[in-house]
């Protein structure tokens, strides 16, 4: 409340004249509005400007004070506002069923004038501080909710950023980041309801798996040019180097662990996808031959969306094949180098991931 602005006060009572002791005694300093029924006392209280507080008599006809109470108490509208009952009954009992129902104060008749006036007054101060708190408790929330946000977008940035980066030193890859972040997502939400994934794919375990899905090749900024840019295939011994990107990317994603002065919940999830997203589900991937479950679900989720877009992008030395066809090794894989249950959701929902890779297409190549 402004201080400039009088608090106004709601005058509850089935007296006319009771009503008129308490406007002249509170008038010259609150604004003060008056109700002989309860049911009138509800219809100003919940009005766009409600009271500030309310002198509420107990025993009235019809609604007493009780009910009345009850039903401000039940309205989010009108919850908040302070009562303070009024009555001819001066018997311990009332005052304490007053007081339990969460009454702020219990004035007994005939009214003293100094003794409602300080009550009135304190009641009033407490609500202003209630408020001023309410407000701060708001604000604070907001840039709460302001910086968590600004945190997230700096963690996505630098996260592209990195993911850029490998990409520079491979750069046929095009969208490949945005691509493969939308299958890994769009695989989790599929399965997020399945027995075998539900403990492990709620809608923030979702998140922090999309979010770490960029990082899946930084090792590969870790690779020679000789081999990570040749245009024709590799030999054995090559490959052998090549393969060694999981094994950097992970252990660069564990260096920035340690650096960190407190855990950082994406990091791990992002650590287990640049390490195990090669691995194959019958144990015949690399770089350490996890098989079935043992290999993590986020790595699970990334082999498939990194095979499928691998086979759908051209390379020099090969053309993009049609999705039907990537749709047909993903199927094959099944059981093989995917997780059952994600080449089923792959397969079953396979207009979304074909939807996801029309949207992210790479741009024309210079002529």
């Amino acid at each position: 409340m402004p201080a400039n602005t009088q608090a106004t006060i709601l005058a509850v009572d089935d007296s006319p004249e009771n009503l008129n002791i308490l406007s002249e005694l509170l008038q010259p300093d609150y604004q003060v509005r008056a109700a002989t029924t309860g049911e009138k006392a509800l219809r100003i209280a919940q009005s766009p400007h409600p009271p500030d507080l309310i002198l509420l008599d107990v025993m009235m006809p019809g609604m007493d004070g009780y009910q009345v109470f009850e039903k401000l108490r039940a309205n989010p509208a009108t919850g908040h506002i302070p009562v303070i009952f009024i009555t001819a009954m001066n018997g311990t009992d009332a005052e304490l069923r007053g007081l339990e129902l969460g009454a702020v104060d219990y004035i007994t008749k005939p009214i003293v004038a100094p003794v409602v006036l300080a009550r009135i007054r304190n009641q009033l101060e407490l609500k202003q501080a209630r408020d001023w708190l309410s407000g701060q408790n708001t604000l604070l929330e907001a840039e709460v909710a302001r910086r968590m946000l600004e945190n997230e977008l700096t963690q996505e940035v630098s996260i592209r950023a990195l993911a850029h980066l490998a990409e520079t030193r491979d750069p046929e890859t095009g969208n490949h980041i945005l691509r493969t972040q939308g299958y890994v997502r769009a695989l989790a939400q599929h399965l997020r309801e399945h027995p075998r994934f539900r403990a492990s794919l709620g809608g923030r375990q979702i998140e922090l798996i999309s979010r770490s899905a960029p990082l899946h090749d930084i090792g590969k900024v870790g690779i020679p040019d000789a081999i990570l840019l040749k245009p024709g295939p590799l030999t054995p011994p090559e490959w052998e180097i090549m393969k060694t990107h999981a094994r950097l990317g992970a252990e660069a994603i564990e260096q920035a662990e340690r650096d960190a002065e407190r855990p950082v919940e994406f990091l791990g999830l992002a650590k287990e996808i640049a390490r195990w997203h090669h691995e194959k589900w019958d144990g015949g991937g690399y770089p350490d031959g996890l098989a079935g479950d043992a290999i993590p679900i986020s790595a699970r989720l990334m082999a498939v969306a990194d095979v499928f877009d691998a086979l759908i992008t051209p390379r020099v030395y090969k053309p993009p094949m049609p999705l039907e066809q990537a749709l047909g090794i993903i199927a094959a894989g099944r059981g093989k180098h995917f997780d059952p249950d994600v080449a089923d959701a792959f397969v079953r929902n396979f207009d979304d991931f074909a939807a996801i890779a029309s949207r992210h297409l790479d741009p024309p190549a210079p002529s």
